[in-house]
Formats: structure tokens, C-alpha cells, sequence
């Protein structure tokens, strides 16, 4: 081990606070990543460890692609930042016509932000923009949805709904919110694919809100295909076409939170392509570089640009970002979009998901294992909790497969995996028998 290591690993005095992270727990017994390519990092001490998770969603096309870095490089020696207030650079304008071009149809404008977090609060501020424009400056109600997650910044930490990210933060929600109902049902237990239970049922919800707010003081709803933090729910059949029809007949926005789904984490471009749904708005984030620079967007409809830009002249949209489109993040999202075509990785979870969803399945009967949640590359595994101790079961098995060489998540008692789209099936297998191997350690 090099010196630098040496220090690193030396961490009681270190100033890092650690995100979303037992800090004290973690400097007793770290878990420390020095290096990654392809599929796999590679602790400080050489160990090699499979990665489950796509880092954290997010390195769609495998870790450290040359064809990315090299764009990185070679743009932060031709420009390493221009501003995007009043100036442009051609580099932003190909990227979004880029995108524009795998977007659903009539959903292909672009704003930049610099992750998903930035990209919730975009696109709610943008809903609330374009209803003012629209001359319905009324419309400034905001529906999110239980067990939602959108991010950590108070837009999005507002509409979402799971409690541990709100209730310390709580007097400093957005007013004005409400949310729908979530979709986790019992009688879904253990379904293979999209539950039957409940689709019209839930969505059916927002009628409530409807009713109890009107629809006139409604500008947005803002909901995820799949809720993937919250522990990988799988939306019931017809659950998203009936939100679609419902936002429709009231006139309110609404918002596909795509920062998981998108960039072929379900076999398609885009969630919205895969469930037939098309929103108004897709936030997304994470694939959208292979994570390789912090980059977000928020793509929207055709309607919402025309609405801006029949104002009147001047600036259409008081809002962005010092790093909105930012050239090097520009650069790396230009050549993670060449390497997903070049290799066919927005499609290729489709041709792996039976077999995926097979090799998940074979954990039915494990030990505490209460149910299987399966779409596209993901998965989420839930364990029975343990009386008093909410967490505890799955983060064991977190920590003793990190051990075993397999990096996976999880989230209350709930182990999502999901690995990068370039996964063969040999380490599908090695995924899934560690699951189970540790699922067996674990009391």
C-alpha cells in the first residue's frame, strides 16, 4: 500500500463529513474504494469488488470508459468553462439536440443543471413558471407522492415523502404541497413484473386532491415510473396511464422523476418509453454522463418552450446554475451517448431482464426474504426487519457481501441491486449467489 493510501485510510481527524453515512461507524470499520474499470473497484488493499449498484445508480456504461475520459480531457484543455448567462457554447447546443434526439417524442427541450437533486427543484419551478405565463398564476400547489424521493434540496425534499429525509427539516417545506398516496400493496407480494393490484385504485387519489384543493390551484405532480430509493417499487398495471389521464382532463403537469429509469435502466431510453407513458417533464441525472462529471437535465414538452417563448422579449425563465451545461460535463455527456449507441446499451437491459428477473427469483424462498421486486436491471429484495431495529438485517448483509467482493445497496431492510448495463450473466450469477450467501449468514 502507497503512502497516500496510508493516510487516507487514517480517518478520525479527517474533515470529511460523509454523506448519508454513520460517520463514527464507518471510520471504526471503513470501506474504502481506490480505483474501478468496467464492472469492478478496487479496494485500497486490491481486493476486487464486483459492483451490483452502478456506483450509485449511475455508471450506466461501466466505470472509467476511455472514450469518456478522453473527451473530459481534451475539452478541459480546449475550454474548461464558459457561462451559460447570456453566452453560449457550441458544445451545450449538440448535447441538447443530442438528447433531444432519444427523448419521447414532443418531450426534447432541455435545461441544464448538475444533478438530480438540481433537476426536481428545475422542474418544479419550471411548472410553476409556465402556469404563470399561461396567465394561471393560481396554479402553485405541488402533489409529490409517499415514499417518493426527489432529491435532498427543499424543492424536491418536499414533494418526496420518506420520512427519514424530511421530519429534521420539517418547518422548512415548501407550502403549498400535498402528496398521493404510494403504491406498495400487500396483495402484491411477490409478483413477477408490473403488480395487478391497485393501478386505477392509487392513481385514483389525485382525484382526492382534486377535490379537496380543486384543480385550479394545482400546477404539478411529480412522481417516479419506478420508485427506486425508496426500495425499487414497481408501479401496478395502468397505475401511470391513469395519473397521465387524470393530469390531462385538470390541466396539471406532470413530471417523470427519471434519474434512475433513464439512460436504459429498464431496456428503453427512458421509463416513459417502456410503460407508454408520455409526460410533460423528465428530470434525470446520473447516466446521463456514465456519472463521470455531475451533470442533470430536465427535458420538457413542446407546449411548456412555446408558452416561454410567446412572452414577452427578454429573459423567459429566472432560474440556472453557474454549471448549467457546463463544458466538460457537455463534453462526457456527448461521449457517454456515442458509447450507448456504439454498444446498444439503452436496449440491452431487455435482452438480460428475463434472465436477471430469473436468477433474482431463485431467492424466493430465503431466509427473511418477504418479497421481489423485479423491472428492467433493478431489483429490490426485502427482508423481514428485526423487532426494534429497522435497517439492521439488510445493512449486515450490505457490509458481509462487501466482504465476499460484491457491492450492493440497500435501503431500510430492502437490498437493491442494480449493475451497469454492460453486466454479463456470469456476474448476474456471481450477484445473486452472494445475495444468497449472505442472506444465510444473517439472523
Amino acid at each position: 500500500m502507497n503512502d497516500r493510501a496510508n493516510k487516507v485510510l487514517d480517518l478520525e481527524q479527517s474533515a470529511f463529513f460523509m454523506p448519508y453515512t454513520a460517520n463514527r461507524d464507518f471510520k471504526k470499520s471503513p470501506r474504502m474504494l481506490e480505483r474501478a474499470e468496467g464492472m469492478y473497484y478496487w479496494t485500497p488493499e486490491g481486493r476486487k469488488i464486483l459492483d451490483g449498484t452502478s456506483g450509485l445508480w449511475c455508471v450506466n456504461a461501466g466505470h472509467c470508459r476511455p472514450k469518456i475520459a478522453e473527451a473530459i480531457a481534451a475539452q478541459a484543455r480546449k475550454m474548461d468553462f464558459a457561462p451559460s448567462f447570456q453566452m453560449g457554447h457550441p458544445i451545450a447546443f449538440e448535447f441538447a439536440d443530442r438528447l433531444a434526439e432519444i427523448a419521447p417524442k414532443g418531450v426534447g427541450h432541455v435545461f441544464y443543471t448538475n444533478s438530480g437533486s438540481e433537476s426536481a427543484d428545475t422542474a418544479l419551478k419550471i411548472a410553476l413558471a409556465y402556469h404563470r405565463a399561461r396567465g394561471e398564476a393560481g396554479r402553485y400547489r405541488l402533489i409529490g407522492r409517499e415514499r417518493g424521493y426527489h432529491g435532498v434540496n427543499f424543492g424536491g425534499m418536499s414533494v418526496g415523502g420518506i420520512v427519514g429525509n424530511r421530519k429534521t427539516f420539517g418547518t422548512a417545506m415548501l407550502p403549498g404541497v400535498d402528496h398521493i398516496r404510494h403504491t406498495h400493496d400487500a396483495r402484491n407480494l411477490m409478483t413477477r413484473g408490473q403488480p395487478v393490484h391497485g393501478g386505477i385504485e392509487f392513481a385514483d387519489d389525485l382525484e382526492r386532491l382534486v377535490a379537496l384543493h380543486d384543480a385550479s390551484s394545482i400546477a404539478a405532480v411529480i412522481v417516479e415510473p419506478v420508485a427506486g430509493s425508496t426500495g425499487v417499487l414497481i408501479p401496478p398495471q395502468g397505475y401511470l396511464q391513469r395519473l397521465r389521464e387524470i393530469c390531462t382532463k385538470h390541466g396539471i403537469l406532470l413530471i417523470f422523476d427519471e434519474v434512475i429509469t433513464g439512460f436504459g435502466r429498464l431496456g428503453t431510453p427512458f421509463g416513459a418509453d417502456y410503460f407508454g407513458v408520455k409526460p410533460d417533464m423528465i428530470t434525470c441525472a446520473k447516466g446521463i454522463t456514465n456519472a463521470a462529471i455531475p451533470m442533470g437535465a430536465v427535458l420538457f414538452s413542446d407546449a411548456i418552450y412555446e408558452t416561454f417563448m410567446k412572452g414577452p422579449n427578454g429573459m423567459e425563465l429566472f432560474h440556472g446554475y453557474t454549471y448549467s451545461g457546463h463544458p466538460m460535463a457537455c463534453a462526457a455527456g456527448i461521449a457517454t451517448l456515442d458509447v450507448y449507441a456504439e454498444e446498444g446499451l439503452l436496449t440491452r437491459a431487455a435482452s438480460l431482464a428475463q434472465y436477471w428477473e430469473d436468477a433474482v427469483w431463485t431467492l424466493k424462498d430465503a431466509k427473511n426474504v418477504v418479497d421481489l421486486r423485479v423491472i428492467g436491471l433493478v431489483a429490490g429484495i426485502e427482508l423481514s426487519s428485526r423487532p426494534g431495529a429497522v435497517g439492521a438485517r439488510a445493512f449486515e448483509c450490505f457490509t458481509k457481501a462487501f466482504e465476499k467482493g460484491v457491492l450492493i445497496r440497500v435501503t431500510g431492510d430492502t437490498i437493491a441491486v442494480s449493475p451497469p448495463l454492460i453486466v454479463e450473466k456470469s456476474q448476474i450469477d456471481q450477484i445473486v449467489s452472494t445475495i444468497a450467501e449472505v442472506i444465510r449468514e444473517v439472523a
